[in-house]
């Protein structure tokens, strides 16, 4: 194998962070906790360089936008990572919009949306994903990182076509 082959990715993982994101680390800490967007999104390119993976992360405020970079960069990756933030519970386009990748998803959300108020338990995004991850604060993102990659090389449970198991 050439060294620039052995210095290529595996594979990219898209990460998209929806509305209020950008916020993180000023909009209610007791809730979401200190840690800025850009320390999530430089833990999250670090570990995906350790793993030997790519990982792109984009962040809008605008659902058409997080749609626009989904539709552009999917067929580049292996699956992904979002964090819908409140279109969680509303965007019907923005599931459309992920389940047509065919990627394999994983949800994420820093606080536990179970245990906060009652709109927030339901999600029209889980229902095409492969996991949610709720509740773990940063964490989650790198668990959902690495859950992804882990079932990209077939360690696990494997994929059926559509990204569900």
């Amino acid at each position: 194998m050439t060294e620039s082959k052995a210095n290529e990715p595996k594979g990219r993982i898209l990460v998209l962070h929806g509305p209020n994101l950008n916020n993180l680390g000023k909009r209610d800490p007791g809730i979401y906790g200190h840690t800025t967007l850009p320390e999530i999104n430089d833990r999250l390119r670090a570990r995906g360089t350790e793993l030997g993976y790519e990982v792109v992360t984009y962040q809008s405020n605008h659902e058409g936008a997080l749609i626009d970079c989904m539709q552009e960069e999917a067929a580049n990756t292996v699956g992904i990572v979002i964090n819908p933030g409140g279109l969680t519970h509303t965007s019907y386009s923005l599931r459309d919009a992920l389940k047509d990748t065919n990627r394999p998803i994983i949800e994420i959300h820093m606080s536990n949306v179970h245990a906060r108020e009652a709109f927030r338990h339901e999600s029209l995004i889980a229902p095409i994903c492969v996991a949610q991850i709720a509740g773990l604060g940063w964490r989650g993102y790198l668990h959902a990182l690495e859950a992804l990659i882990e079932l990209s090389q077939g360690e696990g449970t494997q994929l059926a076509p559509g990204g569900h198991v």
